[in-house]
């Protein structure tokens, strides 16, 4: 791996552990639909870090879903689970930043923290296997 492609990695998971330490705070604070977008973004970064890792890059949110379960699941290098997760924190994140008329609890941010942190530990093992 190239140390250009060992970087955008690095920086990917940098920006997603930012995300989701911001995730938890907005949460701690009732901000709830904020807490929601920011998990997603936790989850995007390192979906993109292991897309990096396989040599894909795409820049848009549908790209990104789309080439995870195209490069990863489909190979069987990722769990199907985890592009599950992926598609729930994009689809609540639209709801919580466009959708005025749905309100997001604690209990709902608080789930889609859940399991934004078991997507990044289960990304974060993935490529402390391929050597990152």
């Amino acid at each position: 791996m190239t140390p250009q492609k060992q970087n955008a990695i690095r920086k990917e998971i940098e920006r997603g552990e930012k995300a989701l330490r911001a995730a938890r705070l907005l949460c701690e604070n009732g901000l709830y639909e904020d807490a929601v977008s920011r998990a997603y973004y936790a989850v995007l970064h390192l979906a993109k870090a292991a897309l990096f890792s396989q040599g894909v890059r795409t820049s848009s949110h549908k790209g990104v879903l789309a080439m995870f379960g195209l490069h990863l699941v489909e190979k069987g290098l990722i769990k199907p689970d985890l592009a599950k997760i992926l598609a729930k924190e994009k689809e609540e994140r639209e709801l919580g930043d466009y959708d005025v008329m749905i309100d997001i609890d604690r209990e709902r941010a608080t789930e889609r923290i859940r399991q934004a942190e078991q997507f990044i530990t289960s990304v974060k093992s993935f490529l402390s296997k391929g050597g990152l």
